[in-house]
């Protein structure tokens, strides 16, 4: 039964991302858009962001934390742990997953090529390509395979699902702040979602697999 619900959830993940990215190369995702970032501005200005001073400022710290800087700080303390823990298998898988989403985002990236948004200002500053939005992927594979480890070594289903809940609202806030700094189009972040998401539960799916084989230590 589990290996199925990786099955629908990978295929879903995969079917989102790949629908996406099929309407966004034929234009059908441009009047939707450019909809949601003009909304998330005061009508007089778009430079001028809705909501009260502090709401950007929220915004612009959620952002920071599917940033390079705090992914790689998370890795590190997270890789650090399991190998203290003796858990090296659960440590290389939280490496190549991270790191492999952050190559496979970069490929995406230029495969696509698409611009970032122009219709509004943008209120960080942005240097590389959009689609899919790398803060959205990034943030999936790190915290939902970081939640996916701690939830693995709990044995009560509460906890299980507060850690991936966790991991969960942090992904959809960071993804949604890219939006809202208008540094992304809606789009971008939804596919970022759904590829960052995809990865995370493929390489949670051979880790799965390796176990069941007796190649890396089992669940606690």
């Amino acid at each position: 039964m589990r290996g199925l619900a990786f099955f629908g959830i990978i295929s879903a993940s995969l079917f989102g991302f790949l629908t996406i990215a099929s309407e966004m190369r034929e234009g059908e995702t441009h009047a939707f858009d450019d909809a949601i970032l003009r909304a998330l501005r005061s009508p007089t200005d778009p430079a001028d962001p809705i909501g009260p001073f502090w709401i950007e400022a929220i915004m612009r710290d959620l952002t920071a934390l599917g940033g390079y800087t705090v992914l790689s700080l998370i890795l590190v303390l997270a890789v650090t742990y399991l190998l203290m823990k003796g858990k090296r298998a659960s440590a290389l898988m939280m490496a190549v997953a991270v790191v492999g989403g952050v190559i496979l985002s970069n490929l995406l990236k230029i495969g696509f090529d698409r611009q970032r948004p122009d219709v509004v200002a943008h209120l960080v500053d942005v240097h590389s390509l959009s689609f899919p939005s790398g803060h959205a992927m990034l943030s999936a594979v790190t915290y939902l395979t970081l939640g996916a480890l701690l939830a693995r070594s709990e044995r009560g289903i509460v906890m299980r699902a507060y850690f991936m809940g966790v991991a969960i609202v942090l992904t959809l806030l960071i993804g949604s702040s890219r939006v809202y700094l208008g540094v992304h189009y809606p789009t971008d972040v939804l596919a970022g979602w759904c590829a960052g998401s995809a990865w995370a539960f493929i390489c949670w799916w051979v880790a799965r697999w390796l176990q069941h084989r007796g190649s890396v230590e089992p669940s606690s």
